[in-house]
């Protein structure tokens, strides 16, 4: 039986993870903590704990691979095509953009793929969070399994 005070600290397990606005990795700390204080105490308890500590890692494993994406495509789509001839020694100095690289269109939708992945995210959080206050058992989306 998942008395409240369970379905409490699964609650926080999961909202523990907005931390991260306050506390560098917060979202990892919060519930790191939550779930190791409390993982023996119930079998309901554990499985949110690990379903909101894999579903972080899993974020953070997508942000990279999404970065290392984007970095180089942002930086040789922005530099490609500046035009550093127009360099007068001390009196001005003048970047002339020309027509954008399609590389910088490729490096701006995988931005907006982030933006929008940030907000899937915020979204997850929240359903498991009202998942557990009700007592159910939630499994992120897309979410690799690190902690069985």
């Amino acid at each position: 039986m998942i008395d409240n005070h369970q379905k409490n600290i699964a609650t926080f397990i999961h909202l523990s993870t907005f931390s991260r606005f306050i506390i560098p990795f917060g979202n990892f700390i919060g519930p790191l903590i939550l779930w190791i204080t409390n993982k023996e105490k119930s079998e309901f308890i554990d499985a949110h704990g690990k379903q909101a500590l894999n579903f972080q890692i899993s974020v953070f494993l997508y942000a990279v691979i999404l970065g290392t994406l984007t970095i180089p495509f942002f930086i040789f789509g922005l530099f490609g095509h500046l035009d550093f001839f127009d360099f007068n020694v001390f009196s001005s100095f003048h970047f002339n953009f020309r027509k954008p690289s399609p590389l910088l269109y490729i490096s701006g939708g995988l931005g907006v793929l982030a933006v929008i992945g940030f907000i899937l995210e915020m979204i997850f959080i929240v359903i498991a969070s009202l998942k557990a206050r009700d007592g159910e058992f939630y499994k992120y989306p897309l979410t690799i399994k690190f902690l069985k």
